[in-house]
Parts: structure tokens; C-alpha cells; sequence
């Protein structure tokens, strides 16, 4: 089994209450080979909601300033639950977001700007030894 992220699979579940649906990502769905999560929502988190970037010092932010730590800090520890349940060895997320960028995340300014990074469920997952990889 496959951790992967809900809005790929064609789940509404990003901020913006839309969906990314990802080809390949629905058709491990299908083949029942991949269960679907979103760490935010897993974390409390509405949807729609605010649009959320990772800062510079590890923590979450809203973009009107709300501190969002601890719900993606849950949402990460939820999704790494469900991955060591279903014995997850892969994770395939949706790239640059808070929780589930891989390598490459927002700055935490709002600009649109990319930097060297991980999102707090991708981290999380990779430290405890499931392979992420991040498409759009």
C-alpha cells in the first residue's frame, strides 16, 4: 500500500476547496493499491481554508497570521499512523505543500517564492523510513 495525497486522488481537500486530480495516482486508487489522506484536514483543519507556508524556523503560518503548527504537526502524526498501519514503505505527495512538499516548499512569505524543503508530513514520514516522492 501507498500513502497518497487526497487532492490527487481527486478528493476536494486543498485550501482552496479544489481538487488536482493526478492520472497515475487515481489508478493506484483503483487498483486498490493506495490510501488516500490529506494531513491538514487530518490535522482539524477546514476546507476551504486559509493558505498555509512552512516558515523559516519550522512552524506553520496562516497567511493573516494564525499559527497553524500544531494542527499540521497532527495531521503529520495521523498520516505517518496510518502509514505504519497499513504497512506503507511509499508515500506519493502533492509537491510544494506545507505538510506534503518534498524538497521543494514556499518560503514562508506568501510571495510565491520556492526553497530547498520538506512539508512537516513529508519530514515526518522520511524520518521514520517511507519513501516520498512529490508530483502535481
Amino acid at each position: 500500500m501507498i500513502i497518497v495525497s487526497a487532492c490527487l486522488a481527486g478528493y476536494r481537500c486543498r485550501y482552496d476547496g479544489k481538487t488536482v486530480p493526478n492520472e497515475d495516482v487515481i489508478a493506484m486508487m483503483k487498483r486498490g493499491e493506495a490510501i488516500p489522506v490529506c494531513p491538514e484536514m487530518l490535522g482539524g483543519l477546514p476546507c476551504p481554508r486559509t493558505p498555509s507556508e512552512r516558515q523559516p524556523d519550522g512552524t506553520v503560518r496562516m497567511r493573516d497570521g494564525t499559527d497553524a503548527t500544531d494542527a499540521y504537526a497532527c495531521g503529520a502524526s495521523e498520516t505517518l499512523r496510518l502509514a505504519q498501519l497499513y504497512g506503507c514503505d511509499r508515500a506519493v505527495l502533492k509537491a510544494r505543500s506545507p505538510s506534503c512538499g518534498c524538497g521543494m516548499i514556499y518560503d514562508g512569505s506568501f510571495s510565491g517564492t520556492l526553497i530547498e524543503g520538506n512539508g512537516v508530513t513529508a519530514e515526518l514520514l522520511m524520518k521514520n523510513g517511507i519513501t516520498v516522492t512529490v508530483t502535481d
